[in-house]
């Protein structure tokens, strides 16, 4: 089993001989909650055990120390280059897009972790910066991609800070700017935040995008435009770090 504690989601795979994801699960509720518990109890249901019949428990993410049933931790980082290249094997490059950071990883030929960046302790351009966009928009994540999608034009966000950006939409909307353009804008923000990270390595394609915000197509698409070269991810990609995290526990190291 691979659990994965995040700063705002916890997720939990269950996998059989290190090759087959028999039963996964996302919850949000992340370190000091009760998320780590209700995503484990859900994937054990969702595959029809009980706690003893699991081999070996790996923890990663921003609460791994915290989960103590867990017979080793390991970093979020060598965690998700293995979640990634076994979502998406041959991937050179990983991006990560969490609730509050951004990392990037450059990888080997053979898809050991040659790398990595991360953002500075700065909400904007994560998860947590497009959840209070959002709500300025009043609309929900899974919405807020698609809304994007339909701009015809593209608002910048020229503030980097969270707190700024806020105010500075909510300007924009006096102003009776049109809410798709400022979506695009919002998305081409975290992207450009992201990008930079990732520049730093110098990273080769392919490029897989992990992390909750990996779900959203429109900073996906706007990721691709940043770095010149196109970002892959997977229905499966805010799984990474926990399936990274079930793959060393199979292993038994």
């Amino acid at each position: 089993m691979g659990v994965d504690i995040g700063s705002s989601t916890s997720k939990c795979v269950i996998m059989r001989s290190g090759a087959d994801i028999i039963a996964s699960s996302v919850f949000q509720g992340g370190t000091g909650t009760s998320g780590p518990d209700k995503a484990v109890q859900a994937a054990l249901d969702e595959a029809g055990m009980q706690p003893d019949s699991i081999d070996f428990i790996v923890a990663t993410g921003y609460g791994r120390n915290t989960y103590q049933i867990a017979d080793k931790t390991y970093s979020e980082l060598s965690c998700h280059a293995r979640g990634a290249v076994f979502l998406f094997p041959g991937a050179r490059a990983v991006i990560d897009i969490g609730g509050q950071d951004c990392k990037a990883m450059k990888l080997t030929q053979d898809g050991k972790l040659d790398g990595f960046s991360m953002n500075d302790k700065c909400a904007a351009g994560t998860g947590r910066f497009l959840e209070v966009m959002a709500r300025v928009l009043e609309t929900g994540l899974p919405e807020l991609g698609e809304l994007g999608s339909k701009a015809e034009s593209v608002i910048d966000i020229t503030s980097t800070c969270t707190v700024f950006a806020e105010s500075e939409v909510i300007s924009q909307l006096s102003k009776g700017v049109d809410k798709r353009s400022l979506a695009a804008g919002i998305h081409r923000s975290v992207a450009v935040k992201a990008a930079g990270v990732a520049k730093r390595l110098n990273i080769e394609p392919p490029v897989f995008f992990t992390g909750g915000v990996a779900q959203n197509a429109g900073v996906r698409s706007a990721l691709s435009q940043e770095l010149g070269m196109k970002v892959f991810s997977d229905l499966r990609a805010q799984l990474a770090g926990a399936i990274g995290a079930a793959l060393l526990a199979s292993a038994g190291v």
